[in-house]
């Protein structure tokens, strides 16, 4: 059954093309938010993770051809790195202890989330994107995989790099500001989808301070994160959009800004081999 299948009313789904890599019809995955660790929809197409956003205003419809939708709430699916999506998980599955880096285990053992059947459709892409962070054993023909927190770091820093670049391109003044600054900045949205430990990692590592860009974190303006697969949102998200620290959004402009950035920096950096 296809992934739109199922749905009582028609929604309005804007999502990238993704027929040139495969004829894939596509799953609806509820999986863990990274940070938060709330339901999550995603979107599983020809191997291509995407985060499934959802905004709606007050008294608002489609008119779709012939057809009204009522529901005028307005879905994004926005391609992201799966390593952030997994990054948790394979963090609980070492089971690291002070000195003792942790365990190595089977990649379908680590992603076997109680209540979250989803990630068992993430399989067929999980070892390909999680070696870029993990250390490797095989025994035979099995590969055993433990998160390592030195390409873990390495793997940040890159994504610090892409989103440096990327903020260039969207403000032809923004190469002018402060490396410091812009360093801060591009932490400060690598936190939409890290925990605390990762950012202070990371924070050290670049020599910023950690406060300020996660001060800089709750100012940021997202579009809420779709939590039901069903297409039925909280109605509490209905009517505004929302910052992180939960202040209704007075600039349309900065919001779409900063959802123009996450989407192109959640891009996998490149496409990994196989």
């Amino acid at each position: 059954m296809a992934w739109w299948e199922g749905f009582d009313e028609i929604r309005l789904l804007i999502a990238a093309d993704t027929a040139e890599t495969g004829n894939d019809v596509g799953q609806l995955l509820s999986l863990r938010h990274p940070k938060s660790g709330n339901s999550m929809c995603c979107l599983l197409v020809n191997g291509v993770l995407q985060e499934l956003n959802w905004f709606k205003q007050s008294y608002t419809s489609w008119f779709l051809g012939d057809y009204v939708a009522e529901d005028g709430g307005l879905y994004t699916a926005t391609p992201v790195d799966p390593v952030f999506i997994l990054l948790p998980i394979f963090e609980e599955a070492r089971m690291k202890k002070e000195d003792d880096p942790g365990k190595f285990r089977l990649v379908d053992e680590i992603i076997f989330v109680e209540g979250y059947p989803g990630y068992q459709k993430l399989l067929s892409i999980a070892e390909n994107f999680m070696q870029v962070v993990c250390e490797i054993k095989e025994i035979g023909s099995s590969k055993f995989f433990r998160l390592d927190d030195s390409k873990v770091l390495a793997w940040m820093y890159h994504k610090v790099c892409q989103l440096k670049q990327t903020l260039s391109t969207l403000d032809n003044n923004y190469a002018a500001r402060e490396e410091k600054d812009r360093l801060i900045d591009a932490v400060s949205i690598l936190g939409e989808y890290l925990d605390e430990p990762w950012l202070k990692l990371l924070s050290d590592r670049l020599r910023i301070d950690l406060t300020e860009a996660t001060r800089k974190m709750s100012d940021i303006e997202i579009l809420p994160t779709a939590t039901e697969c069903n297409g039925s949102q909280e109605k509490s998200k209905s009517d505004n959009k929302t910052t992180r620290a939960g202040r209704q959004a007075k600039k349309p402009k900065v919001e779409t800004e900063s959802h123009n950035i996450r989407e192109m920096f959640t891009r996998a950096s490149s496409r990994r081999k196989k």
